[in-house]
């Protein structure tokens, strides 16, 4: 089986999760919250350089992961790519992301609105990236 990817729609989603976390995390929206509760010092020089590279590597394989299960699961089952792709997006959120974000942070005794913050963020990112590739099929799909 040959699974079609518009790569374009993945980089496009993969940046997406730049902007998404961008204001997500900005002190204006949930920056100083997260900060606080997190514990995340940031007055030293750490830089942003190595974070943001591995946020972009990272991204890309989940974008990459969504599109190859959403055009797998459109194959397997047709009807609206856009339909398909947000529930498989929704679907890895909870069965993956959600759980395992949930799962560690239970064991690492982490405040549960750290959680809900962190998992909230993940699923804002995914509905994006999925709406992204939903629109964008790959040529010659729908």
């Amino acid at each position: 089986m040959l699974v079609e990817v518009n790569y374009w729609a993945v980089v496009v989603a993969t940046l997406s999760t730049m902007l998404v976390g961008s204001v997500w995390y900005t002190p204006k929206v949930f920056g100083n919250y997260w900060m606080r509760v997190a514990k995340v010092d940031d007055s030293g020089d750490r830089g942003a350089v190595g974070p943001i590279l591995t946020t972009l590597i990272v991204s890309f394989i989940s974008a990459w992961v969504l599109a190859i299960a959403a055009q797998i699961a459109w194959t397997a089952l047709g009807g609206s790519y856009l339909g398909i792709t947000m529930m498989t997006g929704l679907m890895l959120w909870a069965g993956f992301t959600a759980a395992r974000f949930i799962t560690h942070d239970a064991f690492e005794g982490r405040p549960p609105g750290l959680t809900i913050l962190n998992i909230a963020h993940e699923l804002v990112t995914v509905v994006v990236m999925a709406l992204i590739i939903g629109v964008w099929p790959p040529a010659g799909t729908v």
